[in-house]
């Protein structure tokens, strides 16, 4: 397999693999040659190391006309760079699921502050999301609590449901089974009638 090395943003021949050497970090597994474009010698270093047939190409330069000197020009470059290295440092952390404030770059640590008042934000969210989850939870406990109450009676009035379904059960009677103490006084008061 070939590949190339460059950090061109267009112009890819669909029938070539492309790699950023940007983030290279060691030679790929299966690779039989690589063609670096542009000055990356880590990447010509390593494969050359590993035995990998290297061809290197001067990269095209872009003339930026009324940008100012060279040397602005590529402290410009070397800025961006840094901003994106430290837009990357950060990126890394939130994916293992940390954030730290990165040591350099303007853009990068307005990033890191933005994402810091989020991340307070959810927190306060959160919070307040479980206290009205066990607000929920009380009030279901009450609920079944007031359940528990209205289907079992009173220790005093048990004793005097059983005296009236007995009553009723002498009688032959019939009454639903879970008959209010009012229904079944009103049973027995027309057994007493006739």
């Amino acid at each position: 397999m070939e590949l190339t090395y460059s950090n061109q943003l267009s112009g890819f021949d669909p029938e070539k693999r492309y790699r950023n050497p940007e983030h290279f970090d060691k030679p790929e597994a299966g690779v039989t040659s690589v063609l670096v474009i542009g000055p990356w010698p880590s990447v010509v270093d390593a494969y050359e190391a590993a035995g990998i047939d290297v061809s290197v190409k001067e990269a095209k330069r872009a003339q930026i006309i009324g940008a100012g000197n060279q040397d602005e020009l590529e402290k410009i470059i070397a800025a961006l760079r840094a901003e994106h290295g430290s837009i990357e440092v950060l990126a890394d952390t939130l994916e293992a699921g940390e954030i730290h404030r990165p040591e350099s770059g303007e853009l990068a640590v307005r990033l890191f502050e933005v994402l810091g008042t989020i991340h307070a934000s959810v927190g306060e969210l959160t919070a307040e999301r479980d206290g009205l989850l066990l607000t929920v939870d009380e009030l279901r406990d009450e609920v079944e609590a007031l359940k528990r109450a209205a289907i079992t009676p009173p220790a005093g009035e048990a004793d005097e449901i059983a005296a009236l379904k007995a009553k009723l059960d002498e009688a032959k009677v019939p009454y639903r089974a879970n008959a209010s103490k009012e229904s079944l006084e009103k049973l027995v008061a027309e057994l007493t009638k006739e």
